[in-house]
């Protein structure tokens, strides 16, 4: 299965210095095993694509859903039960970056286990391992929470938690991540409709939002600048976190 998942990502910034955004953004969902439209390739160049290398393991050395499947393995997952599938923005002819992508397990219709890819500007990765500890389904007013480890923003410190609500229907997708340090935080959701991935679909996204993963990145940039010349911090990086990926430390229902 391919499908386009036309989205809204809206970002807001808690604390002392208020910045907030909402942006469309295009990404795909797929087993990264069937075939695609013709505008949409898998391992091999074409004006949207998507490969193995970018996904699934160490940024740049991606094995794809290899990975995700032993990972699940390694924690006892039924992996024999379900979907695998990766929700992400795909390249645009020769770039690709994506601030956050999304393995997901499914079973019977349901995400078991979600996987969140993180990638920075600065090119680290780290990812974060959301389930239940018996792998029941993932409701959207679950809560799944994640000690955060990677510096994204160089204006929020490495510190606090990520608190992940995880929403999937067969019609959308509805998914909120909040991280909180104390007074300061940045709220996060991307929320977007699922349908079949065409031509004239991929066409109609390359005319709506031209230049893919590199008009993410010019917006990233602005956004910082923003920043700065509010007077926000700038904070050196530090190093990525080892090892690649963590588990989320506790799941609760709320809202």
């Amino acid at each position: 299965m391919i499908e386009l998942v036309s989205a809204q990502t809206y970002h807001s910034r808690r604390g002392s210095l208020a910045n907030a955004f909402r942006y469309g953004v295009d990404y795909v969902l797929t087993d990264m095993t069937h075939a695609a439209p013709p505008l949409l390739s898998r391992n091999r160049f074409n004006l949207f694509s998507l490969h193995d290398h970018h996904h699934g393991g160490p940024r740049g050395q991606g094995q794809g859903v290899v990975w995700f499947r032993n990972e699940l393995h390694q924690r006892g997952f039924p992996v024999e039960q379900a979907q695998l599938l990766l929700l992400t923005q795909p390249s645009f002819l020769w770039f690709n970056f994506n601030p956050v992508s999304f393995w997901i397990a499914v079973v019977d219709g349901e995400p078991r286990a979600f996987i969140a890819e993180v990638n920075n500007t600065f090119g680290h990765r780290h990812c974060y391992f959301c389930a239940h500890s018996d792998f029941r389904p993932i409701k959207r007013s679950d809560r799944i929470e994640a000690e955060k480890l990677m510096h994204v923003s160089p204006f929020q410190q490495v510190a606090g938690r990520y608190l992940f609500n995880f929403g999937m229907t067969e019609r959308a997708f509805n998914i909120r991540i909040s991280y909180e340090n104390g007074e300061e935080g940045v709220l996060a959701t991307l929320n977007g409709l699922r349908t079949p991935a065409t031509t004239a679909g991929l066409a109609r996204v390359a005319i709506r939002r031209p230049l893919g993963a590199v008009r993410v990145v010019a917006l990233i940039y602005w956004q910082a600048l923003k920043l700065k010349l509010k007077g926000a911090p700038f904070l050196r990086k530090p190093e990525p976190p080892k090892p690649l990926i963590s588990d989320s430390k506790t799941s609760s229902i709320g809202s």
